[in-house]
């Protein structure tokens, strides 16, 4: 073979090697950016689009031009339900089956375990890159000189801004990080607004990541997770977004519920057949009226403050041509909130401030402040009027109840009020049948099997020397092409209530000495037609596959005595 043969054969694998890394690229740069985006302590038709007066005008665009799921479910609490969201897996499994306490027991640990994989994890070796935006709370380990093994950085993302822990002030969120560092917004050099407003900082990262993604990193596709706080408690908002809500809810709670009834019906995300539950509280009875409208005004416009926020980063996968091939996920933490934080002991505003002052560098950790930075007490009780940077309360049962229209119960509780969330999935380069409904049960362990499928990811066996265990959930592209999600059951259990579907069929229990109650749901979803009694046998099989499913997953031994004292979220 002449020397010129030699070097051409020589030459072959580089070439080979060149065209493969080429190709290897191309894929890449079409694989779908996946974005999810996680509201927090939100009711089943807060917004327009799924039956509320609430505007979210960018949220129903992106409705319409995509899917909206009407039985998707979460975990009916804030960690649980991030933990499965970020795993597919159910929330005992990993670790974190309550909340950010160690409880004993390997499901109730507080802090995510490595028998899962995150999202991040399993994406990254398919060429992602990811990032993550807000409320992570998922680790008991949340000091600034504590253990970060189990921070976003650690879990896969290459860069984070939010929170560690599960709730504080949106003037001054405590436990605030840049990536790996506790920050102080309000001394923070890269992002320094007139007015710090948390669900706005959330949004403009959200912007500025994706800009600099696609100018740093455009031969990649990314994963990005944008968890809002909005709208949990306290009830913070800025005044030209309050202003927008005054009136609306002059009505009172009855009349809200029904006119959300009636919406939801038409617009098909409720069937009519359903009965609309007992209306909580009576509004001529209301005593301190004012203050109680200016709670849902405050709560409403901290749901408008996201939406805008959601359109400027939609504007931003426009502008730097992401959008048509980003698959967006909108979905909710839990059901509305009916604990009562700042509503009843009432705090005065003195003439002078009577605390230390807080160094505006200083970096807080605390979830309920009894104290602004200057010195004055945090005000409770319905003679302050909640929105403002020293004010901290909730908005209460009678408004919950509302937010969860028309279903029972609220966050905590596993009926259809404390678990059901919208699901808007919005794809244009995959999904075509935009603005329809799709009715298939689906569940938060979903998202990270859809992620996995549309990303050509490969689920780990095992992970940095961890065995891991098989995913739970199911990927939501066949119901994107309105096909069924194979699957034999849905399982939960929180504080001892407890709950399973089948098919059409769920059988729950309030609490863990509660009886087992047996739904319909295909005929009453709303869960007012008790059916346990004449259906005897159907509930002894359902209560003896939620046992197996709960010895399996690690959620027996309940966690649960009448002296537990829950922990602050």
């Amino acid at each position: 073979m002449n020397s010129r043969c030699i070097h051409h054969w020589c030459q072959l694998p580089l070439i080979m090697l060149a065209v493969l890394l080429m190709s290897q690229a191309v894929t890449a740069a079409f694989r779908p950016n996946v974005v999810v985006i996680l509201a927090d302590d939100m009711g089943f038709s807060d917004l327009g689009c799924y039956g509320g007066e609430i505007e979210t005008p960018n949220l129903d665009r992106l409705a319409e031009n995509g899917l909206r799921f009407t039985q998707f479910y979460n975990t009916a609490r804030c960690c649980p339900t991030r933990a499965s969201l970020l795993t597919g897996l159910y929330p005992h499994q990993v670790g974190v089956g309550h909340m950010t306490r160690d409880m004993g027991l390997d499901g109730y640990r507080g802090d995510l375990n490595k028998t899962g994989v995150t999202i991040a994890e399993a994406l990254r070796p398919a060429g992602y890159r990811n990032y993550m935006l807000g409320k992570w709370h998922v680790t008991r380990h949340s000091q600034p000189n504590g253990l970060k093994h189990n921070w976003p950085r650690q879990r896969g993302f290459d860069r984070f801004y939010g929170t560690i822990t599960g709730a504080g002030s949106y003037f001054d969120p405590g436990t605030l990080t840049r990536d790996d560092e506790m920050i102080s917004p309000l001394a923070d050099k890269e992002y320094s607004p007139e007015t710090y407003y948390y669900t706005d900082a959330l949004s403009d990262h959200a912007v500025r990541f994706v800009s600099e993604h696609v100018r740093d990193h455009s031969e990649k596709p990314f994963f990005l997770y944008l968890a809002y706080t909005a709208a949990h408690w306290p009830l913070h908002a800025l005044a030209v977004d309050i202003e927008k809500q005054k009136g609306k809810y002059d009505a009172g709670y009855d009349a809200i519920r029904s006119t959300r009834f009636e919406k939801s019906k038409a617009l098909g995300v409720i069937d009519p057949r359903w009965s609309l539950t007992p209306t909580k509280g009576v509004w001529s009875e209301v005593e301190h009226k004012q203050w109680e409208l200016r709670g849902m005004e405050v709560y409403a416009a901290m749901i408008d403050s996201m939406d805008q926020g959601i359109g400027r980063l939609v504007d931003e996968l426009k502008r730097s041509g992401q959008f048509d091939n980003t698959l967006i996920l909108f979905l909710q933490d839990n059901g509305g909130c009916a604990e009562d934080n700042g509503r009843s002991a009432t705090t005065v505003r003195g003439e002078k401030p009577i605390l230390p002052t807080i160094p505006r560098t200083d970096v807080l950790t605390v979830v309920t402040p009894k104290q602004t930075r200057d010195g004055w007490p945090t005000l409770t009780g319905p003679t302050n009027m909640p929105g403002p940077r020293d004010t901290y309360m909730a908005y209460g049962d009678a408004w919950a109840n509302v937010s969860n229209t028309p279903f029972r119960e609220y966050k905590h509780w596993v009926h259809e009020g404390g678990i059901s969330t919208p699901l808007i999935a919005h794809w244009p380069d995959r999904i075509h049948d935009t603005g329809a409904l799709r009715h298939q049960p689906g569940h938060v362990i979903d998202i990270m099997a859809t992620a996995i499928d549309i990303a050509g990811a490969t689920y780990p066996n095992t992970y940095q020397g961890h065995p891991i265990r098989s995913l739970e959930g199911r990927s939501l592209v066949s119901a994107f092409d309105s096909k069924p999600i194979d699957r034999d059951a849905l399982f939960w259990e929180h504080e001892g209530s407890r709950a399973l579907r089948v098919s059409q069929w769920k059988i729950v229990a309030k609490g863990p000495s509660a009886p087992w109650e047996l739904y319909d749901l295909e005929a009453d979803r709303t869960e007012t037609h008790d059916l346990a009694s004449s259906d005897s046998d159907r509930v002894k099989l359902m209560v003896r596959k939620w046992e197996t499913i709960a010895q399996r997953t690690g959620a027996i031994p309940w966690i649960w005595t009448p002296q537990y004292e829950q922990p602050v979220e």
